[in-house]
Formats: structure tokens, C-alpha cells, sequence
């Protein structure tokens, strides 16, 4: 049987619309995999390119440079966009919690020396916002007031913030040059060479360049994950996270042929067109119609939300994604 793959949204395990789980080794045969992207809720440019190389080949032809230093100017301006600044201070990572106890929900958690604006105080709690995550922690493991101003600039990085979902990474800071992998919206990079339309960064210890045009350059503090990132890992979507919830509702429900209902029964079509039309995506219902939306993807880059496409011969059947 051949194996196709198209990416649509969401992540997790491998859930096929026909309301059957499939495991994802059976469409690990890349030269008959297929994939396309559909970003629900979102737009997104493919044109734009992003590129990899391998650190240590990279450091011999002394190409990997060191990170940018970030200048007085720009981290006054940081230090200024915090009404009141609050670093963590802590070894591996700090709790963020829905409420100001310790038996209160974690909603996120932030790494040592991240950034926060605190809001307030209740007691030895501080509520806080840390990027996408709102919430409180204990007071103790915060660095405030001018001692955390005066330590700031020491942690601060120049970081290019990814503006466009599916940015690739290339071997070579060319158009041309081949791509290694893509990368997703709201993922942040350290920069190492911002001189020219191609900026170089630190990807995980490689060295990649992006083009300049869909990244924002700025001097930042790290800041709190959120759940969703520490499940799925970074750059996937709270709508990604959403769909595939949804999608687990319904699983088990009745099998229809060229049915489209989540409850009383639907085919693997109809499943994913009725599913993905509650986040603004809408589909034909076919798995081969289907097949032709969204963009080609490795199945190394699914994210939850993905859609995988196979068949025996050619496309007849659609699961969803989900990590």
C-alpha cells in the first residue's frame, strides 16, 4: 500500500478520520509521502526560506559567528517596556500557576532567568505575565525591583521572531539552497550575523540564515512556556491544540460512508471537512480533493493538526495528526 501525508493543523498521535487510530510508522516511507499544510485560523506566506547547516562543518570553514551582542540602547528600551520587571531566579524552571497556591493549576512555567512583568501581590505569591502566559508564582524565586533592572542586560539575547508559519530552513543562505526543515510561527532564534538580507542564527546548535523579510530582530528576555508548548513543543498553535481536543471527542462514534456528521457517523472526508469548518477551514469531501489544499511538508515536520493521506495505488483515506 502506498503512503501519502498532507499537513492541515494539530498534534499528538496519528487519529485517522475514518474514526481508527493508525499508527504513524505506517506512513514513515518518505518517497511515498505526500504532505500538505492547511494553518487553520491562519495565513501564511511559503515563498520565504530559512536554512540549516551543521555547526561543527560550518565552525571549520568559520562561518558560525558568535551571538549579537545587544547594545545599551536596546536594552534600556526592553527594561522600559516592563511596567514592573521580575526575573526568575530559579534551577530548571519556575511554576506558573492559575492561582496563588500550591495546589492551583501549572498553566505554564518559566526557565531561569525569564522575563515578567508582575501585575501584583497576594501574599508570598506574585501574579505575573510572561509572553502567552498569565499567572502567579512564588515571590521568592523572583529577582525584582532595580537589582533585576541592573541584571537584565546580562541575559538578554537578539532574538528573530518568526512572522509566517512553514519558514524554511536551508543549507546556504540562498533561495536556491536546499531545505532541511520549516519552522513556525512565534519560534524565536538567537541571532549570530544580522549584516545582510540573509540573517544568520543558532538553531539548537546548528547554524541556519532566514531571510530578513519574515522575521522580527529584537533585543529580548526569555519568557514563560505554555502548556501547550511543553506538550507539542514550541511553535504549535493553541488552534492546533484545540482541533486535535475536538477531534478526540468523537472518536469511536459510527463509520458512515459519505456521511459528515461528528456524532451520528461520518466517513474519513466528512470527518476532517466538518471538523477542520469549526476553525475556518473549510475542505471538498474527498480525501483525494483534499489531498490538493494546503502545502507539501516531511513527515519529520508534522505537527498535531496534520493531515496524512494513503491508499493502495493511489489517495483514498485521511487522518489527522496529533503528535
Amino acid at each position: 500500500m502506498k503512503k501519502y501525508a498532507k499537513r492541515i493543523a494539530a498534534g499528538g498521535l496519528t487519529i485517522a478520520v475514518a474514526l481508527t487510530l493508525v499508527c504513524t510508522s505506517a506512513i514513515a516511507d518518505e518517497e511515498n509521502i505526500v504532505k500538505t499544510t492547511l494553518n487553520a485560523g491562519l495565513t501564511a506566506s511559503f515563498e520565504q526560506s530559512y536554512y540549516l547547516n551543521d555547526s561543527e562543518t560550518m565552525k571549520n570553514a568559520g562561518l558560525l559567528n558568535t551571538p549579537v551582542a545587544v547594545t545599551d540602547e536596546s536594552a534600556k528600551t526592553l527594561i522600559a517596556s516592563y511596567q514592573n520587571l521580575g526575573i526568575a531566579q530559579v534551577e530548571g524552571n519556575l511554576n506558573v500557576r492559575k492561582e496563588a497556591s500550591e495546589s492551583g493549576e501549572v498553566v505554564g512555567k518559566m526557565p531561569n532567568n525569564a522575563g515578567a512583568d508582575i501585575l501584583g501581590q497576594e501574599g508570598e505569591w506574585y501574579k505575573i505575565k510572561s509572553g502567552e502566559v498569565e499567572g502567579y508564582v512564588k515571590a521568592e524565586y523572583l529577582m525584582t525591583g532595580n537589582e533585576a533592572k541592573a541584571y537584565a542586560p546580562s541575559v538578554m539575547r537578539v532574538m528573530a521572531t518568526v512572522q509566517t508559519d512553514g519558514l524554511r530552513v536551508r543549507s546556504a543562505p540562498s533561495m536556491d539552497a536546499e531545505v532541511n526543515m520549516t519552522i513556525s510561527t512565534g519560534e524565536e532564534l538567537e541571532v549570530t550575523d544580522n549584516s545582510g538580507e540573509f540573517i544568520q542564527v543558532d538553531v539548537n546548535g546548528d547554524v541556519g540564515y532566514i531571510h530578513k523579510d519574515y522575521v522580527e530582530v529584537g533585543t529580548k528576555l526569555d519568557h514563560a512556556i505554555t502548556i501547550s508548548e511543553l506538550r507539542y513543543g514550541k511553535g504549535v498553535s493553541d488552534v492546533r491544540v484545540a482541533l486535535v481536543t475536538e477531534a478526540l471527542k468523537y472518536v469511536g462514534n459510527p463509520y458512515v460512508w459519505g456521511g459528515t456528521s461528528l456524532t451520528k457517523g461520518a466517513d474519513c472526508s466528512g470527518y476532517v471537512l466538518t471538523l477542520f469548518a469549526k476553525y475556518g477551514v473549510y475542505l471538498p469531501h474527498s480525501s483525494r480533493a483534499q489531498a490538493g489544499y494546503g502545502r507539501a511538508i516531511k513527515p519529520s515536520e508534522a505537527q498535531p493538526g496534520d493531515l496524512f493521506f494513503y491508499g493502495s495505488g493511489s489517495i483514498s483515506h485521511v487522518a489527522i495528526y496529533i503528535g
